[in-house]
């Protein structure tokens, strides 16, 4: 993974602590269960070393795609644009959906970051069709969002 990832502040952070839980803590584990399983005997019957050296093929490969994620990190300052400049990754937007009658909140990140919602801003990557028609809007600004499902219209009410 050479591409270039885009994280938040707060994301990176998320990135490291679940970095340093699989290496501190699983990594571990699954070397003891390894360890357990092995001393029962013969390996080619074995399901408990199987299952366990399965997971730690897992786990090192979470490791492996967190280390790389990290290594080739970008992150964005969620305080550092301003509403002039339109929607960047970071900005916090309130969209109304007049053809819906409802509006939402979203934060612009990275795809590694995006699919949450934090009781008020839903988590959106700048690469998804929501992400991309939001991108570089203006305040009072009315988009179009091509997504799967249909075209919507998306009216900006504010950018913070």
């Amino acid at each position: 993974m050479n591409d270039k990832v885009i994280l938040t502040k707060q994301g990176y952070a998320d990135l490291e602590k679940k970095l340093d839980e699989l290496k501190l803590v699983k990594r571990p584990e699954i070397v003891e269960r390894i360890k357990e399983a092995r001393a029962q005997g013969d390996l080619s019957e074995n399901a408990e070393y199987e299952a366990a050296r399965n997971e730690q093929s897992l786990i090192e490969g979470e490791i492996a795609e967190i280390e790389a994620k990290l290594k080739n990190a970008t992150i964005i300052d969620d305080a550092a644009h301003n509403a002039n400049e339109g929607v960047v990754t970071g900005s916090k937007v309130t969209v109304n959906y007049p053809e819906l009658g409802r509006t939402d909140k979203y934060v612009i990140v990275g795809t590694t970051e995006s699919g949450t919602h934090d009781g008020e801003y839903y988590r959106i990557s700048n690469e998804s069709p929501v992400g991309r028609a939001l991108l570089y809007a203006k305040v009072g600004q009315t988009v179009e969002i091509h997504a799967p499902g249909g075209t919507k219209k998306a009216y900006i009410v504010s950018i913070d």
